[in-house]
């Protein structure tokens, strides 16, 4: 596989992959920040989309899009090429990745978009979230959001949570490239160079995501808690961990499973097979096979 062709195809896929599935991840991002206390401000999901559309109108769900738009493109670039990177050097002497090597090559590809891309931009993002629950919001959009979390906190401000994203990110691609590296190999048997159709592509990827989901969603919880408007009140990814567990339970580090399982399933599937078709495309233009 031409390794040229990795990133611009990661990084298209990863555009419009969420420009399609973002609503999921608004109500995710809200409902993980909705905390037991003073009471909840949401019933549920249905409750959440209910109250978001009453006050902000359609897209008011698409509030801190431009964060993670401007973020998905270099994100998926790095996974992908990173992990392309990694696997080539991970393969055997037929081709074949193993799926305990490309649990590997999915951690470091999963540590790499975090510490490069994820952190700052899943800050960034939460941060629009949360700004959007205050009666009075001072963010007026992606750049001003930026302009006046570094003024207020310096770049600092825009690295908040780097342990839990790490470990999240991390987790979630070893999840993922594990899952559907054993699909893949499972599906092709004896013959490596079997082709695979998008549907089946799709439908390992939403298996991949939902490992995924169930697999971190707390790790996830304690990323976006890190990262919100009251991120002050936490000393450390752990302290923060120990307070979610004893003042709101152990269900708190699954809040938002729902919509993120929903989210992820569909997010996974589309970014796999437009990866897939847009690598066969570049192959051709580069013709370097």
């Amino acid at each position: 596989m031409n390794f040229l062709a990795q990133p611009p195809s990661g990084g298209i896929a990863g555009g419009i992959e969420i420009c399609i599935t973002f609503p999921t991840e608004y109500v995710k991002t809200q409902l993980q920040l909705d905390e037991k206390a003073n009471p909840p401000k949401y019933r549920g999901i249905g409750d959440c989309v209910k109250q978001t559309v009453q006050s902000h109108g359609i897209k008011g769900l698409y509030r801190g899009l431009s964060s993670l738009l401007y973020g998905s493109i270099p994100k998926s670039a790095v996974r992908f090429g990173v992990f392309e990177f990694l696997s080539n050097h991970a393969k055997d002497e037929s081709g074949r990745l193993d799926s305990t090597k490309s649990l590997l090559c999915g951690l470091g590809a999963g540590v790499m978009e975090a510490v490069l891309v994820v952190c700052p931009m899943e800050t960034v993002k939460v941060k629009f979230i949360h700004d959007q629950t205050s009666a009075n919001p001072k963010y007026k959009g992606f750049f001003h959001g930026v302009r006046e979390i570094v003024r207020a906190q310096g770049l600092r401000g825009t690295y908040q949570g780097l342990t839990a994203t790490v470990l999240k990110q991390g987790s979630n691609q070893a999840i993922r490239f594990f899952v559907m590296t054993s699909l893949k190999n499972w599906y092709k048997g004896d013959n490596p160079n079997k082709a695979i159709n998008p549907l089946v592509t799709g439908l390992f990827g939403a298996i991949a995501g939902a490992a995924s989901v169930f697999g971190n969603t707390p790790l996830d919880v304690i990323k976006t808690r890190m990262q919100g408007l009251e991120a002050h009140k936490y000393k450390s990814t752990l302290d923060c961990a120990m307070k979610i567990l004893r003042y709101e339970g152990l269900a708190a580090f699954y809040k938002g499973t729902v919509p993120r399982l929903g989210r992820v399933c569909l997010d996974v599937a589309i970014v796999f097979i437009i990866y897939e078709e847009v690598v066969k495309v570049l192959n051709m233009v580069w013709k370097t096979e």
